[in-house]
């Protein structure tokens, strides 16, 4: 079996012209690969090391870094496509470990939504909250795969966070690890954000992982995974599927990161609770 994982630079920006400068615009930030460096496997080294093998390392070196990590305030930003939509939303997202528990308040569109999750409570559900004329029915319980609750997502509030976000990324590569057909980059000088905003661009580690051709066992045509160089936390996830035709750009499926972020605040369970008198519920 032969694995795919050579080529430099200079070829991918070529054959990828997106890459060409990178400027990937989101909702609120942009990111830049300032320098990109390829890991090629041999045939000689083939049977002894999977090109995504230093992916999964230094996916799983960030996963160590979030087992210090008790909660964390933040803002989420998704970008997700639903069908034949794009829905992109902005967050502040309040995420603790145990028990698992989310509150989420929705920033520009539906501005004013919060939504509260708790793993282990509620019978199950989340508890959503909208303003305006719809919120006066009050909270509405949901089950979190309903269609009501996933009607702009791919993914329940169940996955949400990041260490959920990363153990999925980590997950992905293990499984693909039984499989060639994977290039893979280092881009150990990536930037997300502005150099010129209030807080500056943040420097990060990217890994991509790319499988030039569609396959049943591969998901993703191709995945970005981006590591904050100081704390190591994983901060921006990208899934891109395959093109429907050759040289056609490959479709976003979901972009997702957190900016702003203040881990171990001791957050308590008031901080999950629908009674908050902080909350509009």
């Amino acid at each position: 079996m032969r694995y795919l994982a050579r080529g430099v630079l200079s070829r991918a920006l070529k054959a990828s012209p997106c890459l060409l400068a990178l400027a990937l615009v989101l909702v609120t930030d942009h990111a830049t690969f300032a320098e990109g460096e390829t890991k090629s496997a041999t045939e000689a080294d083939v049977a002894a090391k999977h090109p995504l093998a230093d992916a999964i390392k230094f996916a799983k070196e960030s996963r160590d870094a979030l087992e210090k990590v008790e909660d964390y305030v933040a803002t989420f930003h998704k970008k997700e496509r639903v069908g034949d939509k794009m829905f992109a939303h902005r967050m502040m997202i309040k995420n603790r470990k145990e028990p698992f528990s989310v509150y989420l308040r929705f920033i520009g569109e539906h501005d004013g939504r919060e939504v509260i999750y708790v793993e282990g409570a509620n019978d199950g559900n989340l508890l959503a909250h909208e303003t305006g004329l719809k919120g006066i029915v009050g909270t509405v319980p949901l089950v979190p795969t309903s269609p009501e609750a996933m009607s702009e997502s791919i993914h329940p509030i169940t996955s949400i966070g990041m260490w959920r976000l990363l153990d999925k990324v980590i997950a992905q590569w293990e499984d693909e690890t039984a499989y060639g057909e994977v290039e893979v980059k280092f881009y150990p000088n990536a930037k997300l954000g502005n150099a010129d905003s209030k807080l500056g661009a943040t420097e990060c580690r990217a890994i991509e992982s790319t499988h030039p051709q569609p396959r049943r066992q591969f998901r993703y045509h191709r995945t970005r995974l981006y590591l904050d160089r100081k704390t190591t936390l994983p901060v921006r996830v990208e899934q891109f599927g395959f093109p429907r035709e050759p040289g056609e750009e490959a479709p976003l499926v979901g972009e997702y990161q957190y900016t702003d972020i203040r881990v171990n605040q001791d957050l308590k369970d008031i901080d999950f609770d629908s009674r908050n008198p902080r909350y509009n519920y």
